[in-house]
This record gives structure tokens, C-alpha cells and sequence, in this order.
């Protein structure tokens, strides 16, 4: 169990850096006019997504394979709270892919202080899920 939850670890930790990362690219690509520069964000985002989408499946794999090896987890209250917010972060996950390809198809209609504003959403549910993970309210 405690590798399952040492390689959890590791792999939640490089989903965040991407989703913490990649909206952050998008400030900047929407204040991005010129050409090379379009193509270098579009570029950068898409590598990025990649990986970490990689990082996400296993993420959410190897917690699964914990509920898998721990059926019993599922009893607790705060491990489904933390499943509900950790469907929400998949769902941010989707959202910024649809920012992504508005971007590659000219359609972006954000500024970038709405960007940064939306790049806080993950460090909110971050904190939710570590506390719930940790502290087990």
C-alpha cells in the first residue's frame, strides 16, 4: 500500500505543476501578437498538456489501485469528499483543453487577468485535498 501511495504522490505532484503551469502559459500566449510567438505557446501548451495528462491517468490510477487494495476507505466521509473534488479537478483538467484548442483555432475570447484568475482554481482545490487526505476530518 505504501508504494501505491508513494508513486500517488508523485504523480499528483506533476499533474499540479501542470495545472498550474499551463494557464499560466495562457496569460501570456493571449498577450502574444505575433506569429513565432503564437506558435511557440501553442507548442509549449500542447507538450505540456501531454505530460500532463500522463501524470493525471496514473495519478488517478494509482489512487484507485489504493481504493482497490482498501475497499473499506470508501466507508470514510472525507475520502468521498475528496473523490468529488478530485472529479472537479478533472474537470478543470477538460476545461483548460478546451482553453488549449481555443487557442489553436483563434477562438480564445479571455483576457489575461481572466486567466489568472482561473489559474487560482487548482491551488484551491489543492489545499481542499490535502487537507482532506492528511487532517481525515
Amino acid at each position: 500500500m505504501l508504494w501505491l501511495k508513494a508513486f500517488h504522490i508523485v504523480f499528483v505532484v506533476s499533474w499540479f505543476a501542470g495545472l498550474f503551469y499551463l494557464p499560466r502559459l495562457f496569460v501570456y500566449h493571449c498577450s502574444t501578437t505575433d506569429a513565432p510567438g503564437l506558435e511557440r505557446f501553442a507548442l509549449m501548451e500542447r507538450r505540456l498538456f501531454v505530460l500532463m495528462s500522463l501524470a493525471a491517468v496514473l495519478a488517478v490510477a494509482f489512487g484507485l489501485a489504493m481504493i482497490a487494495a482498501a475497499p473499506v476507505y470508501l466507508e470514510f466521509t472525507w475520502l468521498r469528499i475528496k473523490l468529488v473534488l478530485v472529479a472537479a479537478l478533472i474537470g478543470y483538467h477538460l476545461w483548460c483543453y478546451a482553453l488549449m484548442r481555443a487557442f489553436v483555432e483563434g477562438r480564445n475570447r479571455h483576457s489575461h487577468r481572466w486567466f489568472r484568475v482561473f489559474n487560482e482554481a487548482p491551488t484551491l482545490l489543492l489545499i481542499a485535498i490535502v487537507v482532506l487526505a492528511v487532517v481525515k476530518p
